[in-house]
């Protein structure tokens, strides 16, 4: 054996060189991680440096551990340390692939409440090379299985393992330091996940995540009355009033929202090879009555379609950790859509085909004042009628019907729809349009699924067209997060028609629909900016419901006064003028880099940038700290979750009552005649006769 390998192999049959050896081999394969797995916006050469860093501070203090064990005990100790660090970071890979995001504590908390069908997502997602990041693990137990690095008995000086602790501490200070004075307020005021990551490392950023979880916890109980004082403070600073042409358009209508799921703007009007790969929503967006907005943003972090629904039904922004949602909709206090509605005599129902404790959904919706929740087991269900998260699009629209009927006048119906939902999979009989060509298999099969959307859609608007819905009803339509993450920029590319993709360019990807629809009121695209936070007061305005009182911190899109700064959940923002991403600085118009910026542009920014961070930590303080427990709009009551169940039983047996009492449901004015057989659908699932008839409702309850 040469002289250096019998060296070397010598060093690693103590105990240091062991350590040693396991600390670089860990260091080596997170640093290989972060450049190829990860998207961390490393510039110049010291952030680089710290990029290098930063995997040593905690694998030396975590790997330490071991050390002042004995025997064989501190290597085995060594190896689970290592494979439950290696676990976190397989964990994150494959998190971030599709989420562009890192896992949170509150991510693994609501795990539960949004694990339903994500095996097949992961079947997606997961790359056989995934698993090398466990080869220096299995190397090394190997290696010490057949006794190739022989296990040093000795005991290890407890001086010398106190002394790599330190180290450890050293590194990590040193680590910090540096990263602070690269970017001031680093823990304070990071909205942004990958800012953690960059400069402190995915370890540190785990602590940073539960102590940030455990800190959500003490501000609810420590919060008061008081706090309120600086919400309203900013609220009234911020109003918008209302628009004359349009405040109360809507008054009185019925009110569908229909949730679009994974759709971004740039499907409507998109083509493959030469075939509209939306023409109804196409039609629906350029129709003379329908307010259609092409600047409208979503707003989403990790609670993705929860954050999407807490804005549209609150305004109030998701959490930049986990979901709000999960994490509180079943203790807070909400001044949600269906409550106020419900209290101006508004009948409030949501209709989703999966099962109702996705996102927590069944208890969330009780604390939004929901009067009934339709969930999967009031739905028929065969296997082919799912796809994975759910009911498919055009079974779910059809027997959602039987319900629907039966709601009083005027109600406020949301409806989810699934279908184009990752990871874009059709069974080939629903298939009616070309994948695209960019090779990637995550993305090609995108247009398939949104194609099939867009049909479904086609076939309701049908439906409340010969029901006679359609006149006396407002239509919201909106996308409630992107399709297609960050992740896959080649493919993007080819999708946009560019060689390239920007940091800019991703920016305007994360357009989604926003159209609101209702005969009688003047149409047309309208360019101002918005996001998911200002629908709510938007939708107000043309029902005629004035938002002064209501904690809501967006703004009407149609208002004169509405502020056209649209804030990302991580910090970031776009507008009209300037968009700012990952600290660097557009030109909205041009798209291009703002490298040498004049005083006056850099106040505007820093103003943009103020107004973002303060909207943001107050919404988070509202619902971390619960707040509107302390405070009650005037003519509000607030929301008794007890008065609710949406179990089966008990909805049928209300529903049924509910005729006898009104008679302004679509039922009651048909005189007791359904109108499912008005509804049409060319879903291949329900071709047989028996299908195609309306399908009773399951017994079972929840």
């Amino acid at each position: 054996m040469p002289k250096f390998i019998k060296n070397t192999v010598g060093k690693v049959n103590t105990t240091l060189g062991f350590y040693l050896l396991t600390v670089v081999l860990f260091w080596l394969k997170t640093y290989i991680a972060y450049k190829s797995e990860f998207t961390l916006g490393v510039k110049g050469p010291v952030q680089e440096f710290i990029l290098f860093l930063n995997p040593f501070p905690t694998a030396i203090v975590l790997l330490g551990i071991a050390l002042y064990f004995r025997g064989r005990l501190k290597y085995w100790i060594m190896m689970i340390i290592d494979a439950i660090q290696t676990t976190w970071l397989f964990a994150n890979i494959l998190y971030y692939r599709e989420f562009s995001d890192f896992m949170s504590a509150g991510v693994i908390k609501s795990s539960g409440a949004a694990s339903n069908n994500l095996g097949k997502s992961l079947g997606q997602i997961i790359h056989g090379t995934d698993f090398l990041v466990y080869a220096d693990v299995v190397l090394l137990i190997l290696l010490l299985a057949f006794k190739v690095i022989r296990i040093d008995p000795r005991p290890f000086k407890i001086r010398y393992a106190a002394t790599l602790t330190m180290i450890g501490v050293a590194l990590f200070a040193v680590d910090l330091g540096m990263s602070e004075h690269d970017r001031s307020d680093l823990l304070t005021r990071t909205f942004d996940n990958n800012y953690i990551v960059k400069y402190l490392g995915l370890n540190t950023y785990a602590g940073y995540s539960f102590y940030q979880t455990e800190k959500e916890s003490a501000t609810r109980a420590q919060a008061s009355s008081s706090d309120m004082k600086s919400v309203l403070a900013y609220l009234k600073k911020n109003q918008a009033g209302e628009n004359v042409k349009y405040f109360g358009k809507a008054k009185g209508k019925n009110v569908f929202v229909i949730h679009l799921e994974s759709f971004q703007q740039f499907l409507i009007d998109y083509k493959v090879d030469g075939k509209e790969v939306t023409p109804n929503l196409n039609k629906f967006y350029h129709d003379k009555s329908t307010l259609s907005f092409d600047n409208f943003y979503h707003q989403v972090a990790q609670g993705k379609t929860s954050d999407a629904e807490m804005m549209m039904e609150n305004s109030l922004f998701g959490l930049p950790t986990g979901s709000a949602m999960t994490q509180y909709g079943t203790s807070n206090t909400f001044q949600a859509a269906p409550a106020i509605l419900a209290q101006k005599g508004y009948t409030t129902a949501a209709f989703h085909g999966d099962v109702a404790s996705f996102w927590n959904r069944d208890n969330a919706y009780k604390s939004w004042g929901y009067d009934y929740f339709f969930y999967s087991s009031y739905y028929k269900e065969k296997a082919d009628y799912n796809i994975g998260y759910g009911l498919k699009d055009k079974i779910f629209f059809k027997d959602s019907v039987k319900y629907l009927e039966q709601l009083p006048q005027p109600f406020y119906a949301k409806l989810i729809t699934l279908t184009n939902h990752y990871p874009y999979e059709l069974d080939k009989k629903n298939q009616s349009i070309d994948k695209t060509k960019t090779g990637d298999s995550t993305v090609d099969g995108y247009v398939q699924t949104a194609h099939y959307l867009d049909q479904a859609f086609a076939e309701f608007i049908s439906y409340l067209k010969k029901a006679g819905l359609y006149k006396n009803s407002m239509i919201v339509l909106y996308g409630d997060h992107y399709g297609i993450s960050n992740n896959h920029k080649a493919a993007i590319a080819q999708l946009l028609g560019k060689k390239s993709v920007t940091s800019f360019d991703l920016a305007q990807f994360q357009k989604v629909p926003f159209m609101i629809h209702s005969e009688g009121i003047k149409g047309g695209v309208n360019h101002t900016y918005g996001g998911e936070i200002d629908a709510l007061p938007t939708i107000f305005d043309l029902l005629g419901i004035k938002n002064k009182g209501y904690i809501q911190f967006g703004t009407d899109l149609l208002s004169k006064q509405h502020n056209q700064t649209v804030a990302f959940r991580n910090g970031d923002f776009v507008s009209p003028t300037y968009t700012k991403i990952s600290g660097t600085v557009y030109d909205s118009k041009t798209g291009k880099k703002l490298t040498n910026m004049t005083t006056k542009q850099k106040d505007t920014v820093k103003q943009m940038q103020n107004h973002v961070t303060t909207e943001l930590s107050l919404s988070d303080r509202v619902i971390q700290g619960d707040l509107l427990r302390f405070y009650t709009p005037k003519g509000f009551k607030k929301v008794d979750k007890s008065k609710y169940s949406y179990k089966i039983t008990k909805t049928l047996k209300s529903l049924k009552e509910i005729q006898a009492e009104k008679n302004t449901s679509l039922l009651s004015k048909r005189k007791g005649k359904s109108s499912e057989s008005l509804y049409k659908t060319d879903a291949p699932e329900l071709s047989s006769s028996s299908d195609s008839s309306s399908s009773s409702s399951s017994s079972s309850s929840d």
